[in-house]
């Protein structure tokens, strides 16, 4: 009896120990998991800024009842103003648009790291051709662009993550809003550029959300 007894005890052993083993990696687990959320309640990252610095408008033709052809290349400052966070922007796309309506088709960013402190600037180029606009936006447009200043937003949406030291984070989401005035015939303050190109410099900051 004894004998049964000791074998019934020696195949419990080893379950006894597969169960230790997945108990301290669970804690472990857990107290690298309590670590990471402890670093990142105290460092609390702040928003990325970003600046609309000028837009140089090649076409703006809105003519066309109910159709707008445009063209613009514009120049976006981002900082990340964390001392010790970076920030992978995996996807950015930027647009323009008129009363919330897209006007121009998104042009995306590269995907771009961005250090603690760091600054990127990028100039792309976003357009579109013969972009159907609602009836009563085209009119709208029509008359802003008559009386010679027309109210635009450069929007930015997009997923980042954030990099705590060797820990990256899961993907945010990320909306930046631009405004952007564009003028118009005797009222223009923008500078002539090439034969048919209008620069116009601003210091705009964008209203960014996460």
């Amino acid at each position: 009896m004894s004998g049964s007894k000791d074998c019934g005890g020696h195949h419990k052993s080893p379950r006894k120990k597969f169960r230790r083993v997945i108990t301290c990696i669970l804690i472990f687990l857990l107290i690298i998991l309590i670590t990471i959320l402890l670093i990142w309640a105290i460092l609390h990252p702040s928003k990325p800024n970003f600046t609309l610095l000028d837009t140089t408008v090649y076409a703006f033709n809105a003519t066309t009842v109910n159709f707008l052809t445009s063209n613009f290349q514009i120049t976006v400052r981002s900082q990340n103003p964390n001392d010790d966070i970076g920030i992978y922007y995996d996807r950015l796309d930027v647009y323009a648009t008129y009363r919330d309506q897209e006007i121009t088709l998104r042009t995306r960013f590269p995907p771009t790291y961005q250090g603690h402190n760091e600054v990127n600037i990028w100039s792309p180029i976003i357009y579109g051709t013969m972009v159907p606009i609602s009836p009563e936006y085209s009119v709208a447009l029509g008359a802003e662009q008559m009386a010679g200043s027309v109210f635009l937003v450069i929007k930015i949406d997009g997923r980042l993550r954030w990099k705590v030291g060797t820990f990256i984070t899961g993907r945010y989401h990320i909306h930046a809003r631009c405004p952007a005035y564009i003028t118009f015939g005797e009222q223009s303050d923008g500078v002539l550029v090439g034969e048919n190109a209008v620069k116009f410099q601003f210091y705009s900051r964008c209203s960014v959300s996460l």
